[in-house]
């Protein structure tokens, strides 16, 4: 089951690169990479999947709950972040703002009184393997895509012959690659919870099953 899980991530991440090649393959010169490309559309996609895959994790795993409660709400607010513009347009400039607020307000609040079991929560986290993956993907996402897609840099390596088309293909295309990452790593947290769920329920109901013998027995 692994090998074929590592398999699909293989072949998962080789199509998103060609999705990132389709714009430019279909438009040519004149592609932009702008707010309605297919990659922007993927990282609505996968930011948007990997809060909702969060907050299953969250509901199916209590020791885990804190901690998925708090990954949940950062891609969320990172999938009205990269919607910023569809909200500005179609709701008014400034709308993303107000909701990312809104569920920062909402996910203190509603954790307020669990600050130790917070911590504990992301301790626990912090041991199981989708830990490394998501904090690489965020650190891809939210440092390396921003440095490596810099104008300035871009410019001094181009010199006249700049092409901001260039930047922006970097530039987003390192960010839908984070946050790929980061939907590896809920996914395989899923896997996680459900795996642990199975085993507690072997568990349990072996216990069941001889403490019945030993009623028996009597």
């Amino acid at each position: 089951m692994f090998i074929l899980r590592g398999l699909i991530y293989l072949l998962a991440l080789a199509g998103i690169a060609q999705c990132i090649a389709l714009e430019a393959f279909q438009f040519g010169t004149a592609a932009e990479y702008g707010e309605s490309s297919l990659v922007e559309h993927l990282q609505d996609l996968f930011t948007f999947s990997s809060a909702l895959t969060f907050m299953v994790c969250a509901y199916l795993s209590k020791p885990l709950r804190q901690a998925c409660i708090l990954l949940g709400a950062l891609m969320f607010m990172m999938f009205v972040r990269e919607s910023d513009s569809l909200l500005d347009a179609q709701v008014f400039d400034g709308a993303w703002q107000l909701i990312v607020g809104a569920v920062i307000i909402a996910t203190v609040y509603g954790l307020r009184n669990q600050v130790k079991d917070s911590y504990d929560s992301l301790k626990r986290f912090s041991q199981t393997s989708s830990f490394g993956f998501v904090v690489a993907g965020l650190v891809v996402v939210l440092a390396f895509s921003r440095m490596f897609g810099r104008t300035s840099f871009w410019q001094s390596v181009m010199g006249d012959a700049y092409v901001r088309t260039v930047k922006n293909i970097v530039e987003e295309g390192t960010e839908l690659l984070g946050y790929s990452i980061v939907m590896i790593a809920a996914t395989e947290l899923l896997f996680f919870v459900l795996a642990v769920a199975k085993e507690r329920k072997h568990v349990q109901a072996s216990a069941k099953a001889s403490y019945a013998k030993a009623e028996l027995a009597r």
